[in-house]
């Protein structure tokens, strides 16, 4: 226990674009990673090099930290690359260089060995011999793969170099494959998830047929050769057949394979929370616990990194009373496709999966976020619509409570016409301070610049 009093553990944040960065640092989080479109796994990166230098510089005022991914596996293609980029990283001086790639590793360590090396997640490390292997060859950290179970954690964490810093996922979304390397998206699309470009085939739907065989036909079970064609399987004739599926090696154990009107879903992996094990990671001192999520919202940014920080503060200000309950209650309110403990008992299960639906679940969705403030109120960009008479919610980066709010006027900003209806197509609006019960000094310190704004869908 006192380890993890004396060495407190950093919350990693993904940061997809600058604003979804400056919400996750309002929200609590210690450092953030993100990566440029042509030397990483974030293909779809929104952040610019000249937005990469002012974010470094934004993060370090703050006294926080930014690690830059490089992570993608090269082809020879890429490699002339490598030395414009390493000169790139070297103006920028981030604070550690994500990397999954042996040989990106040898050329940055070689030609770049100011800025510290952390192993990606992508490089499977699984073992505390595996985590030396890169600590010997000049790794400051370690990303753990997401097959480790805690067991083989708390090993790790024993057996390897004390100065080696270990980050672990503690939530996002889950491969159905070992830790990325899938080829699914790049069969399919020709877009390889290990070169950053995935299209999440595995949460896609699939339309189901059923085609009888030659056996059936010389049986004269299918008498009519027109029969020998696909069956469709709708709404209809779903409710004649039950379809199972049965592994290999696993003779005699049928599994159920579900299909309703959308599709079927055989792919399919929940999303991954250990908020309610946190205790057990801060307790061993893991270094850094990371959140999955660098292609979502601001809203998904806030929420996660206000859910994890005050479950993290409240551990350190109080282990043996600690309880995740109000935290988990907090993460309920994201989308999520449901959530598992992924590997941390151990091996998966079928309830790991969801092979009903890719449907998220969550009451909340992410209403506005304050961009400005100005002398007569808070200027807000809309995500997604709300009407004069509505309630909504906002989460200040300041405390773990939510202030509700009855929406009185709407204000456009295009035209400062007063407008009975907030929506994405009018994008900036303006709330009065005068429709508050608190006083303007109290709002503007309670709510700063991208506080967060939901909407209960229920209600």
């Amino acid at each position: 226990m006192v380890k993890s009093m004396t060495k407190k553990s950093e919350l990693l944040l993904p940061a997809g674009s600058y604003s979804r960065l400056k919400t996750a640092f309002l929200y609590g989080a210690d450092a953030v990673y993100a990566g440029t479109p042509d030397m990483s796994l974030r293909a779809k990166a929104k952040i610019s090099l000249d937005e990469m230098k002012e974010s470094i510089e934004y993060a370090h005022n703050l006294g926080k930290k930014i690690y830059l991914a490089v992570n993608l596996y090269t082809h020879n293609k890429d490699i002339d690359k490598l030395p414009i980029f390493a000169d790139t990283l070297r103006k920028l001086s981030p604070d550690g260089i994500i990397i999954a790639d042996a040989g990106v590793f040898r050329y940055m360590r070689n030609n770049l060995p100011e800025i510290p090396l952390h192993v990606s997640t992508q490089a499977n490390v699984c073992s505390f011999e595996t985590a030396m292997f890169w600590y010997d060859i000049g790794a400051k950290l370690c990303v753990l793969a997401r097959e480790v179970s805690f067991e083989e954690l708390k090993e790790i964490r024993k057996r390897v170099a004390p100065d080696l810093r270990l980050e672990t996922f503690i939530h996002g979304s889950m491969c159905m494959s070992y830790s990325g390397r899938c080829l699914l998206s790049n069969f399919l699309t020709e877009r390889s998830s290990n070169q950053g470009n995935c299209a999440h085939c595995c949460r896609w739907n699939y339309k189901m047929y059923v085609k009888p065989n030659q056996d059936m036909l010389d049986m004269g079970i299918i008498k009519d050769e027109a029969q020998k064609l696909s069956i469709d399987i709708n709404s209809d004739t779903m409710k004649l057949f039950d379809f199972y599926l049965e592994e290999s090696e696993r003779k005699g154990e049928f599994m159920e394979l579900c299909e309703d009107d959308k599709g079927a879903y055989i792919m399919n992996s929940k999303d991954l929370c250990l908020m309610p094990k946190l205790n057990k990671l801060l307790e061993i001192g893991i270094d850094s616990l990371k959140v999955e999520g660098r292609n979502k919202s601001e809203y998904y940014a806030g929420i996660t990194a206000r859910a994890y920080r005050n479950a993290i503060d409240a551990y350190y200000k109080n282990p043996d009373k600690w309880d995740y309950k109000p935290f988990m209650d907090e993460l309920n309110t994201l989308q999520n496709r449901g959530y598992t403990f992924g590997f941390f008992d151990g091996h998966l299960t079928h309830l790991d999966m969801d092979y009903q639906t890719t449907r998220s679940s969550g009451d909340y969705k992410f209403t506005a976020q304050i961009i400005d403030i100005v002398p007569n109120g808070f200027v807000l960009d809309v995500k997604n619509s709300f009407n004069i008479g509505d309630e909504i919610e906002f989460l200040s980066p300041f405390d773990f409570f939510t202030s509700n709010f009855k929406v009185k006027h709407i204000i456009n900003m295009k035209n400062n016409e007063k407008i009975d209806k907030a929506n994405v197509s009018i994008k900036n609006v303006l709330i009065p301070f005068d429709d508050f019960e608190m006083d303007k000094n109290t709002l503007i310190t309670k709510f700063p610049k991208y506080t967060i704004i939901r909407k209960n869908w229920n209600l």
